[in-house]
C-alpha cells in the first residue's frame, strides 16, 4: 500500500509539473543572456561625457574586453589607456542583477576603493540596466550614494554605452564598438 501511495504521489507530481507554465524570462535575465552573448568580445571607445580635456579618462583609449562568463557571472575588463585596473562585474542572483566595479593595482591586490556599485532597478530593459547604489556603496564612498550606472547594448548599432549620474545628472559617460 505505501509503494502505491508513494507511486501515486510521484505522477501527481510529475503531472502537476508538466502542467505549470514555466515563466518567461524577466528584462534582468534577458539583459543578463544578452550580455553573456558579448562573451569573447572586445569593444573600443572613448568618453563621450564631460568633455571637459582635464578628466582622467579624456584621449585616452577605452577597452571594454568580455573576457570571462559563466551562468551567473560575465566579467569586463575595462582599461583606460594602460591602466587595465578596473573590471565590471555582473552578477545574476535570485535578487536580480548586481553591477560591481572590482579595482586592483598591478599586483592583483584590490585597491582601496573596490567592490562598489549596485543592483539593477525595475527601469531596465532587455538590452538595457540602471544599477543603483547599494548600501556598501554608500558607505565605501558616501558621495556616490545616489550614483545609477547604466550599461546598454545597442544590437543595431553594436554600440556598448557605459553611463553615471550622480544626484539624477549626468557624470560619465563612454560609448564603446566592437574592435576591428
Amino acid at each position: 500500500m505505501k509503494l502505491k501511495t508513494t507511486l501515486t504521489t510521484a505522477v501527481l507530481l510529475l503531472s502537476f509539473n508538466a502542467c505549470v507554465k514555466k515563466q518567461p524570462p524577466t528584462e534582468q535575465q534577458s539583459f543578463f543572456d544578452n550580455l553573456k552573448s558579448l562573451c569573447g568580445q572586445v569593444f573600443t571607445g572613448a568618453s563621450t561625457f564631460p568633455d571637459d580635456p582635464a578628466h582622467d579618462f579624456a584621449g585616452k583609449l577605452l577597452v571594454a574586453d568580455f573576457a570571462s562568463c559563466d551562468e551567473r557571472q560575465v566579467r569586463i575588463k575595462f582599461a583606460v589607456g594602460e591602466d587595465h585596473s578596473r573590471t565590471w562585474v555582473v552578477t545574476e542572483s535570485n535578487q536580480g542583477l548586481l553591477l560591481k566595479h572590482d579595482h586592483r593595482h598591478a599586483d592583483g591586490t584590490p585597491d582601496e576603493v573596490t567592490n562598489y556599485g549596485g543592483w539593477a532597478n525595475d527601469q531596465g530593459t532587455v538590452w538595457r540596466q540602471h544599477f543603483v547604489a547599494d548600501k556598501q556603496t554608500a558607505e565605501l564612498i558616501p558621495a556616490a550614494s545616489t550614483n545609477v550606472w547604466m550599461l546598454q547594448f545597442n544590437p543595431s548599432s553594436k554600440v556598448l554605452t557605459y553611463d553615471l549620474k550622480r544626484h539624477n545628472l549626468p557624470r560619465y559617460q563612454a560609448k564603446l564598438e566592437p574592435k576591428k
